[in-house]
């Protein structure tokens, strides 16, 4: 098992940053790939913003958020990190961190474990 708990949202202005962290717990933290989701409005399906490899020497992101959000990884604080650049409105949603096994890649069937989210809000 491994537990996640993601903090850092919160109110920004259009434009603003934001540091999300995913906090890891249970099962070795470097065995695992790390991806972040969001969703908004609620009972939409959720959609992929970014991933890193279990090594933490690969990422992924999708084409709206490439050259504004970075993720990363620190595997001697179990926790993982979306820095959000330059946010804008349609960035506003529940982020969700999710941890898979050796997974990584854009689909969200490939991660076991999953926070309980945190949400982002952006204003103008």
């Amino acid at each position: 098992q491994v537990q996640l708990v993601e903090s850092g949202g919160g109110l920004v202005q259009a434009g603003g940053s934001l540091r999300l962290s995913c906090a890891a717990s249970g099962r070795t933290f470097t065995d695992y790939g790390i991806a972040w989701f969001r969703q908004a409005p609620p009972g939409k399906e959720r959609e992929f913003v970014a991933t890193i490899t279990w090594r933490g020497d690969s990422t992924l992101y999708a084409d709206s958020v490439k050259g504004r959000f970075t993720i990363s990884r620190d595997s001697a604080e179990n926790t993982a990190y979306l820095q959000m650049n330059s946010l804008k409105l349609e960035d506003t949603a529940v982020y969700y961190c999710a941890a898979g096994s050796r997974v990584w890649g854009r689909d969200a069937r490939l991660y076991n474990y999953w926070g309980q989210g945190t949400q982002v809000t952006v204003s103008s």
